[in-house]
C-alpha cells in the first residue's frame, strides 16, 4: 500500500470524492490524506495531528481506534464473515442487534430493517410506507412532505426529500415530494417572535396538507436538528406540534435521526427524550456503529409492521448487505461501550460545555449566529450582523475558516458561509476549550483578511 503522500495523491486521481468540487481537487494542496486515527485525533500522511472536529462525518461517536470494537468485528469475521438476512435466513448478530435497537427505541417502534447508509434507511422508510398504504387499499397515498434545508441522503428518492439546493444540476424523484418552509428562525423569522414563527410553520404544514390532500400524503420526514442543511434547529415545540398535525391527518411521521441518535444530543434517540414525541418511524445510521462499519436502521412501529407482515404478499425490499454480520457485531459492541461508559449521559455535560463555548464566539464581528445543540453545532458568518447580509459565494468564508482551523490542528467542515462541528463524543474539557481557542484564532484571522 502506498505510504508517500505524493504517491497516494497520484492514486487518488482515480477516486471520485463525495460532495466535492472535482475540478478544484485537481489543484495542488486541495486534498488532505488522512492516514491514521486514534481517540479524538486523526493524522495526515505527513504525521500532522488534528482534532477530528467532524467525527469522520457526524459518526465516530466512541472515538477512533477503539480496540474493543476492532476485536469484536474481527472475532465476528472469524466466526461468520457473511450471510444474508434474505428469505428465511438470519444470524445471531443481526437478531441480537435488532432486539437491542428495539429496546432502545421509544414507544411502539419494535421492528428494525437494516441497510448500509442513511440514504438507504430513508428510501426504505418511504418504500415501506408505500407498501403499507397499498396493503391498506390506499395506493394514492404516496406523497412526502419534507422541508427546505433538509438533508435526507443522496440516492434518487432521498435526494428528492433533501433541500433543493443539493440537487442543482441533478435529477431526483421530485414528483413525490413537497417542501415546506425552512424552520430556520434566525434567517426566516423576519419580524416574528419565535412563537409566532412556530405558528407560521404549522400553518404552512396544515395549508400544504389541505392543498395536496391528506389522502395523497404518506409521510412527513424531518431531522430533529437539520444537519447538512446548516445545523438548523426548529423553534421549540415544533416537532411535537407537527407530529400532532400528522397524526390528525393519518400521515406517518418519520424522524431522520441519522445524525442525532446514539448520543450526539445526549440520548440514544432524541425524538422522545429531547423533543417530546414518538414518531412512526425512526431512521438512523452513522452513530449506530460509530462509523466502524457501514450500517443503518429503519425502525418502524407495530402498526406498520403488522400491515407489511400480513400473509397476503411478500416484502419485496432488501439489500445484499442488510444486517451484515460484521456490521451488526459493530453495532452491538458500540452500544455496549456507550452504555458501559455512560457516553450519552456524559454528553449532557461535556456537550453543553462545547455548545456554550462556541456560543461565546458571537462576540466576533463576522459571526452572525451560533446554533445547534451539544456536539452538533454550526457557526454562520455574515458580512453585516444587523442586516444578516451574507458574504458572496466566491468569498468562501467557511472554507477559509476551515483551512485556518486545520492549520492550527482542528478539522472543521465548511458549508458555504457556515462552519460545522460534530466531533467525537469522548472529548474532555481541556480539548473542548482548545477547540474554542482554535476557532477564535482562525475566525479572527480570516475576518482580518476580509
Amino acid at each position: 500500500m502506498a505510504r508517500d503522500t505524493l504517491e497516494i495523491l497520484a492514486q487518488d486521481d482515480h477516486l471520485i470524492q463525495s460532495f466535492a468540487d472535482l475540478n478544484a481537487l485537481k489543484q495542488q494542496g486541495a486534498r488532505t490524506v488522512i492516514s491514521r486515527a486514534k481517540g479524538a485525533y486523526v493524522y495526515d500522511s505527513d504525521g500532522t495531528e488534528m482534532i477530528d472536529g467532524i467525527g469522520g462525518l457526524w459518526c465516530v461517536n466512541i472515538g477512533h481506534g477503539n480496540t474493543e470494537m476492532i476485536d469484536a468485528i474481527t472475532d465476528q469475521l472469524k466466526t461468520l464473515d457473511y450471510y444474508s438476512t434474505f428469505y428465511n435466513f438470519t444470524h445471531p448478530a443481526a437478531a441480537a442487534l435488532a432486539e437491542k435497537v428495539a429496546q432502545l427505541a421509544p414507544g411502539h417502534l419494535n421492528s428494525v430493517y437494516f441497510g448500509n447508509s442513511g440514504s438507504v434507511a430513508n428510501d426504505s422508510a418511504i418504500r415501506m410506507l408505500h407498501h403499507y398504504n397499498i396493503r391498506k387499499g390506499k395506493p394514492e397515498k404516496k406523497m412526502v412532505l419534507s422541508r427546505h434545508g433538509a438533508y435526507h441522503g443522496s440516492t434518487h428518492l432521498a435526494m428528492a426529500m433533501t433541500t433543493p439546493g443539493y440537487s442543482d444540476g441533478w435529477h431526483a424523484a421530485n414528483d413525490l415530494v413537497h417542501h415546506l418552509r425552512s424552520p430556520h428562525f434566525w434567517r426566516e423569522g423576519d419580524e416574528l417572535t419565535e412563537a409566532e414563527f412556530l405558528e407560521a410553520l404549522i400553518d404552512d404544514l396544515i395549508a400544504s396538507i389541505d392543498r395536496i390532500g391528506a389522502e395523497n400524503i404518506c409521510a412527513f420526514i424531518a431531522e430533529p436538528i437539520q444537519g447538512a442543511g446548516g445545523v438548523v434547529p426548529a423553534p421549540k415545540g415544533y416537532h411535537k406540534r407537527a407530529w400532532e398535525v400528522c397524526k390528525a391527518n393519518d400521515i406517518k411521521y418519520i424522524a431522520d435521526e441519522v445524525v442525532t441518535a446514539f448520543g450526539r444530543l445526549g440520548h440514544f434517540f432524541a425524538s422522545e427524550d429531547v423533543f417530546g414525541m414518538v414518531p412512526d418511524i425512526i431512521t438512523t445510521a452513522k452513530g449506530l456503529t460509530s462509523g466502524y462499519q457501514p450500517l443503518s436502521a429503519t425502525i418502524v412501529s407495530d402498526d406498520i409492521h403488522e400491515v407489511i407482515s400480513r400473509p397476503d404478499g411478500m416484502f419485496l425490499h432488501g439489500m445484499t448487505y442488510s444486517g451484515h454480520p460484521a456490521a451488526a457485531a459493530a453495532g452491538l459492541t458500540n452500544i455496549a461501550i456507550m452504555e458501559r461508559e455512560g457516553i450519552p449521559q456524559r454528553v449532557r455535560t461535556t456537550g453543553k460545555r462545547f455548545e456554550n463555548n462556541l456560543r461565546g464566539l458571537i462576540d466576533i464581528e463576522i459571526v452572525g449566529e451560533v446554533r445547534g445543540g451539544h456536539f452538533m453545532m454550526g457557526i454562520e458568518f455574515v458580512k453585516d450582523r444587523d442586516t444578516k447580509e451574507s458574504y458572496p459565494d466566491d468569498a468562501q468564508v467557511g472554507l477559509k475558516v476551515a483551512r485556518a482551523c486545520q492549520k492550527r490542528g482542528l478539522i472543521a467542515r465548511p458549508l458555504g458561509n457556515v462552519l460545522i462541528l460534530s466531533p467525537t463524543l469522548i472529548m474532555d474539557e481541556p480539548m473542548i476549550d482548545r477547540i474554542e481557542d482554535i476557532l477564535r484564532d482562525a475566525i479572527t484571522e480570516v475576518a482580518a483578511g476580509l
